[in-house]
């Protein structure tokens, strides 16, 4: 197996090489459970984030990284974008999305009572890697919706074409693998 070597915030990592497609792999980046890359990351990532209300992510990479920031600024609940709609969820906001990672169609749900939360509230929406920007913009869709104001798009790595966008704050660039 492959491997690319990834030093982010202090730390080094060797990720693994994995095909997702006929024709392209990617450095499999995962940071559940990777407690020191999470609290290297987060006061770098949060020194570049504005002032905002909530942090959105999705389910559920980008978890850790959010609780680390919200811990960081003292914000006392982060809004958490689930994959499927809960029984107990009243009113949810939805929309679909396919990712480079997923490969197929996912819903994207937001709780109505994070919905209400989130309503004229300046938005920061995280998460681990950011690469074709799907499930970014459906969150941001989410955020919408909910009527929230998006004033921030941040992770700690942007894959490939995201690391020329503008518009979103990340650490360090990760590269794609074409195939041939």
């Amino acid at each position: 197996m492959d491997y690319y070597e990834l030093s982010v915030a202090g730390v080094t990592r060797q990720l693994p090489i994995i095909q997702i497609a006929p024709d392209l792999a990617i450095a499999s980046f995962v940071i559940l459970g990777d407690c020191e890359l999470v609290t290297a990351a987060a006061p770098l990532l949060e020194k570049k984030l504005p002032q905002v209300d909530y942090i959105v992510t999705a389910e559920a990479k980008g978890i850790p990284l959010v609780q680390e920031l919200c811990r960081l600024r003292s914000l006392p609940y982060y809004v958490v974008a689930r994959k499927s709609v809960k029984p107990y969820m009243d009113h949810p906001l939805t929309d679909e999305v396919v990712s480079i990672t997923t490969q197929k169609a996912q819903t994207l749900c937001l709780d109505g009572k994070d919905a209400l939360l989130l309503r004229g509230r300046r938005v920061a929406v995280v998460d681990d890697v950011i690469s074709t920007g799907e499930s970014l913009s459906a969150i941001e869709r989410l955020v919408e919706k909910a009527g929230g104001e998006i004033v921030a798009r941040a992770a700690i790595l942007a894959e490939g074409d995201a690391a020329k966008r503008e518009d979103i704050l990340f650490l360090e660039e990760l590269p794609l693998f074409p195939l041939h």
